[in-house]
């Protein structure tokens, strides 16, 4: 009877929990801002060692209400996002500037999420490449070097 008491209480605390998160959910009501990107992906090829690691993602306010952008964040600190604070009125562009560190050698796989207040309120947008060290110069070869005299 003890158990058969537990698995009750249990039931009806898990049951509770379950209803408490379906009040939360918004109903869409068509008023609501949406944020359109042209693109979900920057690809930088392959650069060098110290490149210029800056990129632009656009987007538009395509719902029926402001857009405010409440936060974005990168995957590492070696990429930095800079993103408008002000809302964006409907049919109004604006964009993210992302700045990727190039002294990094080696693949670029990074995300940058964009939290905010329209219907589709997280994005994720991409980035990747791969940057290369720099070659180095080859010395010019030194007539008088003992190596290039085998026979002295």
């Amino acid at each position: 009877m003890k158990k058969f008491l537990c698995l009750m209480v249990m039931a009806l605390f898990m049951a509770s929990f379950s209803y408490a998160q379906d009040e939360n959910v918004s109903t869409p009501t068509g008023m609501e801002p949406e944020i359109t990107f042209e693109k979900l992906e920057h690809d930088y090829g392959n650069i060098n060692k110290g490149d210029n690691g800056f990129c632009t993602f656009r987007f538009t306010n395509t719902g029926k209400s402001d857009l405010v952008l409440t936060n974005v964040r990168s995957s590492c600190g070696c990429t930095v996002p800079e993103w408008p604070k002000e809302a964006i009125a409907p049919g109004q562009s604006s964009e993210i500037k992302v700045k990727y560190n190039t002294q990094r050698i080696g693949i670029i796989s990074k995300t940058i999420t964009v939290q905010s207040n329209a219907i589709n309120n997280n994005i994720t947008l991409r980035i990747k490449g791969n940057v290369a060290d720099i070659p180095q110069e080859i010395a010019p070869e030194n007539p008088s070097s003992p190596m290039n005299n085998p026979g002295n």
